[in-house]
């Protein structure tokens, strides 16, 4: 394999907008506005009512208001809830509610006097959360909610193929199924809405300003509930770890290390990109750059679930749902010959991959209830 080698991805040449994720991460989307990959459809939307309006206006309104009282009223005391601390070379750790693990390396580190998140570290800090990849493959058990923000800066110089992948794996698989996680609550409410719809109910005033927004971030025309429901699905682990692997030679390669890149992605912005060393003359693309591999993991998946040139991979996905057939990464690989040049090549590849590696096991991972945070650096 030819660690870092470039092929074109659909939809990867996009402008891109910034959204919260739960406080923790900056995660970049494609914009819908951009005119190739956004206006899918030639989709043109129109404008909010008067009604619709008034609510964000009243809304803004009382986040206002709110705002001044909580600055002119400051709390003297911070209530903190009991936790349970002890360390791991140095890295501190403890059990919390509502907090999740996130690890990071930073560039500016060695100026800070603070090393780089390591491999070994990383090991220990899986093995204090019994985080064990062959349990969670044979026994189903829970994947721990630790989300790392880069990939540790030794991962290329481990000889041992299988550690080298094992590591990959247990890095990448809980921010797989993390960002499943948040479709999966807006699929919820959408379904909720269609049913509501259905029976010719009138929705209330936040469901129809929450599906405003969600039809205009996935650019779906404005009540085609349908395909906004097509659209608004899961990615197979077994496929997104497959691929990701593909990609980012497992990890280690430059726009992965540099860029948290793991799916080759394309742009020709001259910022928040890397250029590459081997670039064939006349071309001007260079590889997206993400603040996080988070940032990759949902990039990647807004792509397959918005751009055209997936189309038949979200209606297979669709059609598995409607006959009860589970979502699995084997059987939608095949859908996917758009998204390399290599075509069929490609696809046996990713298939290769998963038989390999045993990841149509993992199809049924999910998170646990149990939430973590590692406090101290590297970390946020």
């Amino acid at each position: 394999m030819v660690f870092g080698k470039l092929r074109h991805r659909p939809g990867f040449h996009n402008k891109v907008e910034k959204i919260n994720l739960s406080g923790k991460f900056l995660v970049q989307r494609e914009s819908t506005k951009n005119s190739v990959f956004g206006n899918v459809g030639g989709a043109v939307f129109p404008k909010m009512t008067t009604f619709e309006r008034a609510i964000i206006g009243l809304m803004g309104l009382c986040t206002a208001s709110l705002v001044v009282v909580a600055m002119s009223t400051p709390n003297e005391i911070v209530p903190k809830s009991p936790k349970a601390k002890f360390a791991i070379n140095g890295i501190e750790i403890e059990t919390a509610s509502g907090t999740s693990v996130a690890i990071r390396s930073f560039k500016d580190m060695k100026s800070n006097g603070v090393k780089h998140l390591t491999v070994g570290s990383l090991s220990q800090t899986f093995s204090t959360l019994n985080y064990d990849l062959e349990t969670v493959r044979d026994e189903g058990a829970s994947v721990p909610r630790v989300y790392v923000v880069n990939m540790p800066q030794d991962l290329p110089h481990i000889r041992v193929p299988a550690e080298r992948k094992r590591i990959f794996f247990k890095t990448v698989l809980p921010l797989v199924l993390k960002a499943n996680d948040d479709i999966l609550k807006d699929r919820k409410r959408l379904l909720r809405i269609k049913a509501v719809k259905a029976k010719a109910q009138r929705l209330p005033a936040a469901d129809r300003l929450w599906l405003a927004a969600l039809y205009e971030r996935y650019n779906v025309k404005r009540d085609n509930l349908a395909e906004m429901v097509r659209r608004t699905d899961i990615i197979p682990p077994s496929l997104a770890l497959a691929q990701a692997a593909e990609e980012s030679g497992w990890g280690t390669s430059r726009f992965a290390m540099e860029g948290n890149a793991l799916f080759g992605q394309w742009t020709f912005a001259t910022k928040g990109a890397l250029t590459p060393k081997k670039r064939d003359d006349g071309k001007t693309h260079r590889v997206r750059a993400f603040t996080s591999l988070m940032d990759a993991v949902q990039a990647y998946v807004f792509n397959l679930n918005t751009h055209r040139a997936y189309r038949e991979f979200r209606k297979e996905r669709q059609a598995m749902r409607r006959t009860g057939r589970p979502l699995t990464g084997m059987e939608l690989t095949g859908t996917l010959t758009s998204y390399s040049e290599r075509g069929n090549k490609y696809v046996r590849t990713i298939r290769s991959i998963i038989n390999g590696n045993l990841l149509q096991n993992l199809d049924k991972a999910r998170l646990s209830g149990k939430t973590v945070s590692i406090e101290g650096q590297p970390v946020i």
